[in-house]
């Protein structure tokens, strides 16, 4: 089974850990199917980048970043190294070790939570 850590840097938030089969679906899919929250205002087709998070550990468990990816990740707020969109990152196994961290993303328009 997979192993799935989400953090929050708004720290308001608890941390929410999935252990389950997960192949197949976006990051995105994962932290909303599971009690969490991570905006998508396109909707999770890489047509906006409010879905940004951070993927601190399991890169090589998700598909590669794409050009257009990169482009979004860019208008991101506060990109780094291990930005990614999480509507883009589709687990590609079912042992998955993965740790990611979704920003703080009050200050994105259209924020629900």
């Amino acid at each position: 089974m997979a192993k799935i850590k989400i953090t929050f840097e708004d720290k308001d938030i608890q941390p929410i850990v999935v252990e389950d089969s997960v192949e197949g679906f976006s990051l995105l899919e994962i932290v909303e199917d599971n009690g969490g929250h991570l905006n998508n205002n396109c909707g999770g087709v890489c047509a906006c980048s409010t879905c940004h998070i951070y993927v601190n550990k399991g890169d090589e468990h998700l598909e590669e970043i794409s050009d257009k990816e990169e482009d979004f990740i860019d208008r991101a707020i506060n990109p780094r190294l291990e930005s990614r969109l999480g509507c883009q990152c589709i687990v590609l196994s079912d042992d998955a070790d993965i740790e990611i961290e979704v920003p703080d993303q009050s200050r994105i328009i259209g924020h629900e939570h």
